[in-house]
Protein backbone atom coordinates (compact mmCIF):
# COMPACT_ATOMS: atom_id res chain seq x y z
CA UNK A 1 0.00 0.00 0.00
CA UNK A 2 1.22 3.07 -0.76
CA UNK A 3 2.24 5.89 1.36
CA UNK A 4 0.13 9.36 1.73
CA UNK A 5 2.16 12.49 -0.35
CA UNK A 6 3.76 14.28 2.64
CA UNK A 7 2.61 17.53 1.50
CA UNK A 8 -1.19 15.91 1.93
CA UNK A 9 -0.72 13.58 5.02
CA UNK A 10 -1.39 16.36 7.13
CA UNK A 11 -4.79 16.71 6.26
CA UNK A 12 -6.02 14.11 8.31
CA UNK A 13 -6.16 13.17 11.91
CA UNK A 14 -7.57 10.60 13.95
CA UNK A 15 -7.62 12.00 17.22
CA UNK A 16 -5.99 14.79 18.69
CA UNK A 17 -2.34 13.97 20.16
CA UNK A 18 -0.63 15.15 23.25
CA UNK A 19 2.18 17.67 21.63
CA UNK A 20 5.33 18.94 23.20
CA UNK A 21 5.47 22.68 24.27
CA UNK A 22 8.74 23.72 22.65
CA UNK A 23 6.90 22.03 18.73
CA UNK A 24 2.95 23.07 20.14
CA UNK A 25 3.64 26.04 17.62
CA UNK A 26 4.21 24.22 14.59
CA UNK A 27 1.77 21.66 15.79
CA UNK A 28 -1.19 24.05 16.29
CA UNK A 29 -0.45 25.84 12.48
CA UNK A 30 -0.47 22.34 11.07
CA UNK A 31 -3.12 21.20 13.34
CA UNK A 32 -5.40 24.42 11.77
CA UNK A 33 -5.39 22.49 8.31
CA UNK A 34 -6.23 19.66 9.27
CA UNK A 35 -9.75 17.25 9.10
CA UNK A 36 -10.45 15.21 12.19
CA UNK A 37 -11.87 11.84 11.39
CA UNK A 38 -14.07 9.86 13.84
CA UNK A 39 -16.61 7.04 12.97
CA UNK A 40 -19.66 9.08 12.79
CA UNK A 41 -18.05 11.96 10.91
CA UNK A 42 -15.69 14.73 9.58
CA UNK A 43 -14.28 17.42 12.10
CA UNK A 44 -13.06 20.70 10.23
CA UNK A 45 -10.92 23.16 12.19
CA UNK A 46 -11.67 27.06 12.16
CA UNK A 47 -10.41 29.03 9.38
CA UNK A 48 -9.32 25.87 6.94
CA UNK A 49 -8.42 27.22 3.55
CA UNK A 50 -10.22 26.53 0.58
CA UNK A 51 -7.11 24.54 -0.81
CA UNK A 52 -6.77 22.26 1.94
CA UNK A 53 -10.89 21.57 1.76
CA UNK A 54 -10.59 20.54 -1.91
CA UNK A 55 -7.82 18.76 -1.14
CA UNK A 56 -9.50 16.56 1.84
CA UNK A 57 -12.38 16.08 -0.78
CA UNK A 58 -9.88 14.46 -3.62
CA UNK A 59 -8.28 12.20 -1.07
CA UNK A 60 -11.72 11.63 0.38
CA UNK A 61 -12.73 10.51 -3.06
CA UNK A 62 -9.68 8.43 -3.40
CA UNK A 63 -10.48 6.49 -0.39
CA UNK A 64 -13.59 5.58 -1.31
CA UNK A 65 -12.72 4.20 -4.37
CA UNK A 66 -10.13 2.26 -3.27
CA UNK A 67 -12.15 0.40 -0.56
CA UNK A 68 -14.18 -0.86 -3.21
CA UNK A 69 -11.32 -2.68 -4.48
CA UNK A 70 -9.49 -3.85 -1.12
CA UNK A 71 -12.93 -5.01 0.31
CA UNK A 72 -13.34 -7.54 -2.95
CA UNK A 73 -9.50 -8.39 -2.85
CA UNK A 74 -10.35 -9.07 1.22
CA UNK A 75 -12.80 -11.17 0.09
CA UNK A 76 -11.30 -13.41 -2.97
CA UNK A 77 -8.91 -13.81 -0.73
CA UNK A 78 -10.70 -15.20 1.73
CA UNK A 79 -12.44 -17.87 -0.50
CA UNK A 80 -9.63 -18.77 -2.22
CA UNK A 81 -7.72 -19.93 1.05
CA UNK A 82 -10.61 -20.35 3.70
CA UNK A 83 -13.65 -21.75 1.81
CA UNK A 84 -15.03 -23.04 5.16
CA UNK A 85 -14.21 -20.05 6.97
CA UNK A 86 -14.51 -16.86 5.59
CA UNK A 87 -18.34 -16.23 5.48
CA UNK A 88 -17.07 -16.59 9.50
CA UNK A 89 -14.76 -13.62 8.84
CA UNK A 90 -17.06 -11.43 7.08
CA UNK A 91 -19.92 -11.57 9.89
CA UNK A 92 -17.10 -11.05 12.35
CA UNK A 93 -16.14 -7.75 10.69
CA UNK A 94 -19.35 -6.88 10.26
CA UNK A 95 -19.83 -6.39 6.27
CA UNK A 96 -23.13 -6.89 3.86
CA UNK A 97 -22.03 -10.20 2.27
CA UNK A 98 -23.84 -9.17 -0.86
CA UNK A 99 -22.14 -5.81 -1.13
CA UNK A 100 -18.25 -7.89 -0.52
CA UNK A 101 -19.71 -10.64 -3.50
CA UNK A 102 -20.22 -7.49 -5.66
CA UNK A 103 -16.87 -6.30 -5.15
CA UNK A 104 -14.98 -9.43 -5.33
CA UNK A 105 -16.74 -10.35 -8.78
CA UNK A 106 -15.40 -7.69 -10.50
CA UNK A 107 -11.74 -7.67 -8.61
CA UNK A 108 -12.20 -11.58 -10.28
CA UNK A 109 -12.63 -9.84 -13.46
CA UNK A 110 -9.62 -7.32 -13.08
CA UNK A 111 -6.27 -8.66 -12.43
CA UNK A 112 -4.46 -5.65 -10.06
CA UNK A 113 -2.22 -4.79 -13.10
CA UNK A 114 -5.04 -4.72 -15.56
CA UNK A 115 -6.60 -1.73 -13.23
CA UNK A 116 -6.59 1.97 -14.10
CA UNK A 117 -5.69 4.23 -11.27
CA UNK A 118 -7.06 7.11 -13.04
CA UNK A 119 -10.59 5.23 -13.23
CA UNK A 120 -13.03 4.56 -11.02
CA UNK A 121 -14.25 0.98 -9.49
CA UNK A 122 -17.52 1.81 -11.16
CA UNK A 123 -15.83 2.15 -14.58
CA UNK A 124 -14.33 -1.04 -14.05
CA UNK A 125 -18.03 -2.38 -12.50
CA UNK A 126 -19.59 -1.03 -16.32
CA UNK A 127 -17.30 -3.19 -18.15
CA UNK A 128 -16.82 -6.57 -15.62
CA UNK A 129 -19.18 -8.84 -17.64
CA UNK A 130 -17.08 -8.11 -20.75
CA UNK A 131 -14.71 -9.82 -23.22
CA UNK A 132 -11.00 -8.92 -21.78
CA UNK A 133 -10.11 -7.35 -25.22
CA UNK A 134 -13.74 -5.25 -24.81
CA UNK A 135 -12.56 -3.99 -21.35
CA UNK A 136 -9.17 -2.87 -22.38
CA UNK A 137 -10.71 -0.94 -25.58
CA UNK A 138 -13.33 0.73 -23.18
CA UNK A 139 -10.95 1.37 -20.51
CA UNK A 140 -8.44 3.34 -22.67
CA UNK A 141 -11.28 5.41 -24.33
CA UNK A 142 -12.50 5.99 -21.03
CA UNK A 143 -8.96 7.46 -19.56
CA UNK A 144 -8.09 9.39 -22.73
CA UNK A 145 -11.70 10.99 -23.05
CA UNK A 146 -11.77 11.84 -19.04
CA UNK A 147 -14.79 9.84 -19.12
CA UNK A 148 -17.20 9.36 -16.21
CA UNK A 149 -19.39 6.59 -15.66
CA UNK A 150 -22.37 7.85 -17.20
CA UNK A 151 -20.47 8.82 -20.09
CA UNK A 152 -18.96 5.55 -20.53
CA UNK A 153 -22.06 3.81 -20.42
CA UNK A 154 -23.71 5.85 -22.49
CA UNK A 155 -20.93 5.48 -25.00
CA UNK A 156 -21.61 1.64 -24.61
CA UNK A 157 -25.30 2.10 -25.54
CA UNK A 158 -24.59 4.16 -28.57
CA UNK A 159 -22.16 1.56 -29.99
CA UNK A 160 -24.45 -1.05 -29.30
CA UNK A 161 -27.00 0.65 -31.29
CA UNK A 162 -24.83 1.64 -33.91
CA UNK A 163 -24.11 -2.21 -34.41
CA UNK A 164 -27.60 -3.00 -34.67
CA UNK A 165 -28.60 -0.29 -37.26
CA UNK A 166 -25.52 -1.48 -39.62
CA UNK A 167 -26.36 -5.00 -39.59
CA UNK A 168 -30.09 -4.05 -40.45
CA UNK A 169 -31.67 -5.03 -37.16
CA UNK A 170 -33.52 -2.76 -34.42
CA UNK A 171 -32.74 -2.60 -30.90
CA UNK A 172 -34.80 -4.91 -29.28
CA UNK A 173 -35.35 -4.62 -25.54
CA UNK A 174 -36.12 -7.41 -23.38
CA UNK A 175 -39.05 -7.24 -21.06
CA UNK A 176 -39.70 -9.15 -18.07
CA UNK A 177 -42.66 -8.78 -15.81
CA UNK A 178 -41.66 -8.47 -12.58
CA UNK A 179 -44.42 -7.68 -9.61
CA UNK A 180 -43.77 -4.25 -7.87
CA UNK A 181 -42.78 -6.18 -4.55
CA UNK A 182 -40.43 -7.83 -6.19
CA UNK A 183 -38.96 -5.08 -8.07
CA UNK A 184 -38.92 -2.95 -4.97
CA UNK A 185 -37.32 -5.61 -3.36
CA UNK A 186 -34.47 -5.63 -5.59
CA UNK A 187 -33.95 -1.83 -5.23
CA UNK A 188 -33.75 -2.24 -2.25
CA UNK A 189 -31.15 -4.70 -2.40
CA UNK A 190 -29.07 -2.70 -5.19
CA UNK A 191 -29.58 0.46 -3.07
CA UNK A 192 -27.48 -1.75 -0.61
CA UNK A 193 -24.93 -3.02 -2.39
CA UNK A 194 -24.11 0.83 -3.44
CA UNK A 195 -24.42 -0.05 -6.95
CA UNK A 196 -27.66 0.83 -9.69
CA UNK A 197 -30.56 -1.78 -10.17
CA UNK A 198 -29.12 -2.86 -13.45
CA UNK A 199 -25.63 -3.77 -12.67
CA UNK A 200 -26.58 -5.45 -9.81
CA UNK A 201 -29.00 -7.51 -11.39
CA UNK A 202 -26.57 -8.60 -14.12
CA UNK A 203 -24.18 -9.35 -11.21
CA UNK A 204 -26.66 -11.33 -9.32
CA UNK A 205 -27.51 -13.36 -12.41
CA UNK A 206 -23.89 -13.38 -13.58
CA UNK A 207 -22.85 -14.66 -10.39
CA UNK A 208 -26.17 -17.40 -10.07
CA UNK A 209 -25.44 -18.96 -13.94
CA UNK A 210 -21.59 -19.00 -12.74
CA UNK A 211 -22.45 -21.90 -9.93
CA UNK A 212 -25.18 -23.36 -11.71
CA UNK A 213 -22.43 -24.08 -14.39
CA UNK A 214 -19.41 -24.82 -12.60
CA UNK A 215 -21.99 -27.73 -10.69
CA UNK A 216 -22.64 -29.00 -14.16
CA UNK A 217 -18.97 -29.04 -14.75
CA UNK A 218 -18.08 -31.07 -11.80
CA UNK A 219 -20.82 -33.57 -12.40
CA UNK A 220 -19.39 -33.80 -16.16
CA UNK A 221 -16.09 -34.74 -14.78
CA UNK A 222 -17.35 -36.91 -12.16
CA UNK A 223 -19.57 -38.68 -14.98
CA UNK A 224 -16.19 -39.17 -17.02
CA UNK A 225 -14.49 -40.53 -13.66
CA UNK A 226 -17.62 -42.74 -13.83
CA UNK A 227 -16.65 -44.12 -17.40
CA UNK A 228 -12.95 -44.57 -16.60
CA UNK A 229 -13.45 -46.46 -13.91
CA UNK A 230 -16.67 -48.59 -15.15
CA UNK A 231 -14.11 -49.25 -18.25
CA UNK A 232 -10.81 -50.21 -16.51
CA UNK A 233 -12.62 -52.65 -13.88
CA UNK A 234 -15.01 -54.94 -16.79
CA UNK A 235 -17.93 -53.13 -14.49
CA UNK A 236 -17.59 -55.86 -12.00
CA UNK A 237 -17.50 -56.05 -8.80
CA UNK A 238 -17.42 -52.00 -8.22
CA UNK A 239 -20.63 -50.24 -6.88
CA UNK A 240 -21.45 -47.51 -9.28
CA UNK A 241 -20.21 -43.54 -8.34
CA UNK A 242 -22.73 -41.59 -7.44
CA UNK A 243 -23.24 -37.82 -9.37
CA UNK A 244 -24.41 -36.29 -6.72
CA UNK A 245 -22.44 -32.86 -5.55
CA UNK A 246 -20.19 -34.02 -2.67
CA UNK A 247 -20.48 -30.77 -1.30
CA UNK A 248 -23.97 -31.52 -0.20
CA UNK A 249 -23.39 -33.85 2.39
CA UNK A 250 -26.19 -36.21 1.09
Amino acid sequence: MSKLDPAQSVLFRRRAEAVPRKSRGVSEERQSNQVLTTKVGLQFPAGLTFENWESAGRQLSGIVNSTSWWLGDWLVYGKDHYSDRYERGVRAAGLQYQTLRNYAWVSRRFAINRRRGALSFQHHAELASRPVEEQERWLDQAEQQGWSTKQLRRAMRLERGDEAREVGQAAATRQLAVPDSRLQWWHKAAAESGVELEQWVLATLDSAAEQILEKLAAEEILEKLQEQAGGASGGAGRPPVSLSDPRRGE
